[in-house]
């Protein structure tokens, strides 16, 4: 059911020092962080907003325009504008081959090896904007494509916020984990930043993957952020260099 802006809305002020589209994507912009705007959800029309709350409908275009570079909302040609719902169902797997012997995708899947609360170190706590010795909840899982090891995943999560996924019956954990966040925790990804390297394999990575200790691996290392802004997890995943496979088109 379409959110009615008029009644969400808190009347602009009209003597504060911001532009008043600038208002007025701060105040959407709430409304989609608290979840009153949910992804998928169309917004009312630009002349809808600016007849309910006295704006200019230019003035309502350049609110929506932050929204969109901000990648909070999405314009859809001839339907309108909704809240933009981010895909992330193979985005770590661009990266790495994961086709079978007849060049089929294989469809990854996914291996909880063990979840624990630990306190946050200085990597953890920077990553995640919190204090250092802020109880975390920090899992191990395997990536698999065709039952072949292809990603090794360290993940952390303030553990205050994802406190279900402590006590979640493994039946209940799903191949993709955002998609899990947001049906157990009510917890949304709008983006992540990833950054690419390479590291070399501890024994631990090492048995995982099924490589040697000390070979070279490809890390990617996350950051992945609620509609907020806030860090929701940090998240470092490692995969067999052999397996990769980066391609770009550059014009």
């Amino acid at each position: 059911m379409q959110v009615s802006l008029a009644e969400t809305i808190q009347p602009l002020a009209p003597d504060s020092r911001l532009p008043r589209y600038q208002q007025l994507r701060d105040r959407l912009a709430a409304l989609i962080a608290d979840g009153t705007l949910r992804p998928g959800e169309a917004l009312p029309s630009e002349t809808a907003i600016a007849a309910d709350h006295g704006l200019a409908p230019g003035t309502v275009r350049k609110a929506i325009d932050l929204l969109e570079q901000a990648g909070l909302v999405e314009r859809q040609q001839g339907r309108g504008t909704f809240v933009r719902r981010a895909d992330f169902a193979h985005s770590l797997f661009r990266f790495f081959r994961h086709t079978g012997p007849d060049g089929a995708v294989l469809k990854p899947e996914g291996r909880l090896l063990s979840r624990r609360r630990q306190r946050a170190g200085k990597t953890e706590a920077a990553r995640l904007a919190v204090a250092p010795g802020t109880e975390l909840l920090h899992l191990r899982r395997l990536r698999l494509a065709g039952g072949r090891p292809l990603l090794y995943e360290r993940i952390w999560l303030e553990a205050a916020r994802f406190a279900p996924l402590a006590e979640l019956p493994l039946a209940e954990w799903d191949d993709l984990l955002y998609p899990l966040y947001e049906r157990a925790c009510g917890r949304l990804v709008a983006r992540a930043r990833d950054t690419l390297g390479t590291a070399r394999a501890d024994r631990e990575t090492a048995r995982m993957l099924g490589v040697e200790p000390g070979e070279v691996v490809i890390e990617i290392a996350r950051v992945a952020f609620g509609y907020d802004g806030r860090p929701l997890e940090y998240r470092v995943s490692r995969g067999p260099a052999e397996a990769f496979s980066y391609s770009v088109e550059i014009r």
